[in-house]
């Protein structure tokens, strides 16, 4: 993995300066800006992997910029951490609440926001992580690392077979899949039985999933196979 790029917000200089040279000598790659508008414009324009916002800042201040950024699809799960001045509680509560991850108050130890940034970064990570082991659809969660399925909160518990079938579907939601090509993809190229088997399966699936076979979840497309809507 390369450097992090951490961007730095504050309207005092001294502070930037301070700021970017610690973490530059803890291995971070620094991008500094000091109001609101030009924080926007280089969120934009470069990769940003964590902004470090200070709350007074001129113009536009620091509670509104988080609020922008959580408008921004791409930027929605951007980790913040906000500095605060020692008698801003209520803005800090505010801040969290508007979806900073951490805030460290002024005046602040910089091997503890060195500390902070390296822990929310790695909070980051693992929730990118877990995420990319979990297909959810509506009322439907699969845990693919547990190997466990839940429908509306409840485990349900699913053959090897109906697992990969619903796995499959649920990857590749919206799109029509063949009885072919979900015989390939989950009975493997050398299995050598007809399609009903595939439709069997769905039909044992659906009965787990749903609660009228109605096709709330799997629609079956005529003649072709089946999608997940």
């Amino acid at each position: 993995m390369g450097k992090r790029t951490v961007l730095v917000v504050d309207d005092e200089e001294h502070i930037l300066e301070l700021i970017k040279f610690n973490l530059e000598k803890n291995g971070f790659h620094v991008i500094t800006g000091d109001d609101g508008e030009t924080t926007l414009d280089l969120l934009k324009k470069n990769t940003i992997d964590l902004v470090i916002l200070d709350l007074m800042l001129p113009g536009m201040d620091g509670l509104e910029v988080c609020k922008q950024i959580r408008k921004v699809q791409d930027f929605n799960k951007l980790p913040i951490i906000m500095l605060t001045a020692k008698g801003e509680e209520t803005d800090r509560v505010l801040g969290l609440e508007l979806g900073a991850d951490d805030y460290v108050t002024k005046p602040f130890s910089v091997r503890e926001l060195v500390a902070r940034v390296k822990a929310v970064l790695r909070r980051s990570e693992d929730q990118q992580k877990q995420g990319e082991n979990i297909l959810q659809l509506k009322d439907i969660t699969i845990d693919l690392e547990k190997h466990e399925v839940t429908v509306a909160g409840k485990q349900t518990e699913l053959t090897l077979k109906e697992f990969e079938l619903l796995k499959m579907l649920m990857e590749n939601r919206g799109k029509v899949m063949s009885r072919n090509v979900l015989l390939d993809e989950v009975w493997g190229y050398d299995y050598y039985g007809e399609t009903r088997t595939v439709d069997v399966h769905i039909r044992h699936l659906r009965k787990k999933i749903e609660e009228d076979e109605s096709g709330k979840y799997i629609e079956t497309i005529r003649g072709v196979g089946y999608k997940m809507k």
